[in-house]
Parts: structure tokens; sequence; C-alpha cells
């Protein structure tokens, strides 16, 4: 696994481009979806309970690894919109230190795309899950 290219932030700015210049909320969704069709396919040893992720209306798998101090992520579900949702995430998050994903305010970064508003209050709750899972592996890594 290499590092990112990049910082969080300006991972997080290159996604808030992206999303500005799309018109509407049906084109930023698609363009969710759309990220989850990059999604490598996750191997069904990684299609386990233990890497499911609670709270989320679809089933999510989210499994982690380490290389070094890095965190690595692979993910996959049944949704298109959660599988879109949680490959933003590993754009985000995947190949990074465990105290750069502590530190980032995933709140805000949500917020300032403006994903929660776009979507259902169950979709938004599995949003705010898989961010929650990530967080957790980040902590029992550090």
């Amino acid at each position: 696994m290499t590092e990112p290219a990049e910082s969080i932030d300006a991972t997080l700015d290159e996604l808030a481009e992206d999303f500005e210049v799309l018109e509407d909320w049906e084109q930023r969704i698609a363009y969710v979806i759309d990220l989850g069709k990059d999604l490598a396919p996750l191997p069904d040893t990684d299609r386990t309970e233990a890497n499911k992720v609670p709270g989320c209306a679809a089933q999510v798998w989210l499994a982690s690894g380490r290389d070094g101090d890095r965190l690595t992520f692979r993910a996959d579900s049944d949704s298109a919109i959660s599988k879109g949702n949680v490959a933003l995430l590993l754009k985000l998050y995947s190949g990074r230190p465990a105290t750069q994903i502590l530190a980032f305010d995933a709140r805000a970064a949500l917020d300032r795309l403006g994903l929660p508003q776009a979507l259902t209050r169950q979709r938004a709750n599995g949003l705010n899950a898989m961010v929650g899972r990530i967080r957790q592996e980040a902590m029992a890594a550090g």
C-alpha cells in the first residue's frame, strides 16, 4: 500500500470541488454511486459478521489492515448508495496514520460535502456508523 499522495484535507478539498460543479443532488448522489463502482471487489473472506457495520440500512462490510503506521481499509455493500458512501470514506481515510484519522473532523467534512442533508435519515445514520467504525479501528491501532 502506498501512502496517499496528498493530505486528508487536500483530498476533502478535491471532493468538495467535484461536488460543487454538480448541479443538483441527483447528480451528486450519482457521483457517489460512481465512486462505489470503482471499489476493488471485497474477498469473501472479508465478508464476515465481524466486518459488518451495524446501524446501516444496507449490508456494509468494512475490513481493515495495517501497513506500518498506516491503516488500510477495504469495503463493500449490497446497496449502490452505501457502497458509494463507503468508497468516499475510503478515499479520505485509507492509507492514513491512526493519528490523522482521529484528528480529522468527519462530521464537518461530510457537512461540507452536504451528504447528510442529501441522504435519508437512515442512510445518514449508516454513513455515521461507517465513520464510527473507521474511528474505532484507528483508536484500536493508535
